[in-house]
């Protein structure tokens, strides 16, 4: 048996040993990226806020504790993720044995059923201040842990997937063995309310993959 934590991996190393395959894109990750929400006044001057404390007040050098608690938690919190079936979890622990491999590591961000503690994992987030790291692949790793949630949902729903590098953040769809990546969009521009409206549609297909 072979330990590996999720900080092992890279995109090439998941491929190869668990056989799966990149793709242009899957007809659920376009549906995630065209959902549709308008923004009330509420949620579009919140999100001016954070864009504008992004780009005025140093987010360029925020470390991954300030990105998380100033950017990625407040907009997840405004898409009103949580709920009494499923919710928003920070620094939580996946492991499972895949074949040959004992897999384990926290997870930044997870969205899972569950109220008080999670259960069943449908989304997994992982963040860096930076492209480069020493500590290994930002999509590489967010791409295993949400491997270990598709075998925990016996291989049967798509997970979800996000990573974000600064200011730039990534969508990422895993069904069987064929996983897409979205373009780029930035937290610092006007795509800031296309990430917020694909959040809210995240919530959207997992409510809808739970009552499955």
């Amino acid at each position: 048996m072979i330990k590996s934590t999720f900080r092992d991996w890279n995109l090439d190393k998941v491929g190869e040993a668990f056989g799966l395959t990149e793709v242009e894109t899957l007809p659920i990750l376009e549906e995630l990226l065209t959902f549709s929400h308008n923004c009330s006044e509420l949620e579009v001057s919140f999100l001016t806020i954070l864009q504008k404390n992004y780009r005025l007040y140093g987010g360029d050098d925020w470390n991954e504790f300030e990105l998380e608690n100033k950017m990625i938690s407040p907009m997840i919190v405004l898409s009103e993720m949580d709920s009494k079936q499923f919710a928003y979890f920070l620094e939580r622990e996946l492991r499972l044995v895949i074949g040959e491999y004992d897999l384990s590591g926290k997870v930044d961000g997870m969205i899972a059923t569950g109220f008080r503690s999670p259960k069943m994992p449908y989304f997994c987030l992982n963040e860096y201040k930076k492209g480069t790291d020493p500590d290994g692949d930002p999509r590489g790793q967010v791409l295993i842990a949400m491997l270990v949630a598709q075998q925990l949902n016996n291989n049967q729903k798509p997970i979800f997937g996000c990573y974000v590098i600064g200011r730039i953040w990534y969508f990422v769809v895993l069904v069987g063995n064929e996983y897409a990546i979205s373009r780029d969009f930035s937290c610092a521009g006007e795509s800031i309310f296309d990430i917020f409206r694909i959040l809210k549609g995240l919530r959207f297909h997992i409510e809808r993959l739970i009552k499955k």
